[in-house]
């Protein structure tokens, strides 16, 4: 079974649109895929609209949030979530809010380093999706101040940078607990990086964490096998994405090039086919 279970649309920071997304999926011949844009589901709907006539493809509803930690910031992935709940809604649209802000916050420190965008333009490429540091990363590249987004986050927008600003976060346990009163199954996203991670689990454990993501774009074979002993150790299920923007100067990796185990796919369908009849 081919599946993809982390993919971005142009509800968020992504290339393509929920439509495109779901019909390059298809073409890919995945036959899962999650669609899970930063703070916001504003893509699911259309992305389910579209696969309903390719009947090969099962597209599941969630998000990506990100969470407030000491000295980062740690990531949770939301699956089959009522992407229609009104609680989470709001609050999703309160962080996309503090996306803009935070962006305004990085053009003005760009200005201060002699670096000249607009906050329109940057608004222009987003369109109607939530404010991100690739749509800064475009404006900066098109006024020829670096020769790529890579360039502009190594030099100005990544976490190190001198025009990196901060916004508003929720702690893991917060985001942990609104995917579950969402009705979602809740993953730490891209986990391998995340400080004191064993004594982490057991406090999300408590709020309802259901998996890990164990096979990750960018991951080698020593951490997929740290990983997967870890949610076995934990009892969490271990699922598995590209995390694909279509930003190919960003070196990412392509929708569906990450080999997932089909028993590790088949046990997270499962695990939320048994919350359904419980």
């Amino acid at each position: 079974m081919k599946a993809d279970l982390h993919l971005h649309t142009t509800a968020s920071d992504g290339r393509y649109s929920p439509e495109e997304l779901v019909r390059m999926a298809a073409s890919l011949g995945l036959e899962v895929i999650a669609i899970t844009d930063h703070d916001s589901v504003n893509g699911i709907a259309p992305a389910l609209k579209t696969a309903q006539s390719l009947p090969t493809l099962k597209v599941i509803p969630g998000v990506e949030i990100g969470t407030d930690v000491p000295h980062g910031e740690i990531h949770v992935l939301g699956y089959f979530i009522n992407y229609i709940d009104t609680d989470l809604i709001n609050k999703l649209a309160e962080l996309r809010d503090s996306r803009k802000t935070r962006a305004q916050k990085m053009i003005a420190k760009l200005a201060d380093l002699g670096i000249h965008i607009e906050w329109e333009r940057v608004q222009e490429i987003a369109g109607s999706g939530s404010v991100g540091r690739p749509h800064i990363a475009q404006a900066i590249t098109e006024k020829g101040y670096v020769q790529s987004h890579k360039e502009a986050f190594v030099k100005y927008i990544g976490r190190e940078g001198p025009a990196y600003a901060e916004r508003q976060k929720m702690t893991v346990e917060q985001v942990v607990e609104m995917v579950v009163k969402a009705s979602g199954l809740a993953v730490l996203a891209h986990p391998a990086d995340i400080e004191n991670l064993e004594e982490l689990i057991p406090r999300l454990q408590r709020v309802g964490l259901a998996g890990i993501e164990v096979y990750y774009g960018t991951y080698a074979t020593k951490s997929i096998q740290y990983l997967a002993s870890v949610a076995h150790k934990h009892g969490l299920i271990a699922t598995g994405g590209s995390d694909f923007h279509g930003l190919e100067h960003l070196f990412e990796t392509p929708m569906g090039g990450v080999d997932i185990p089909s028993e590790c796919i088949k046990r997270f369908l499962n695990l939320n086919r048994l919350r359904t009849l419980a």
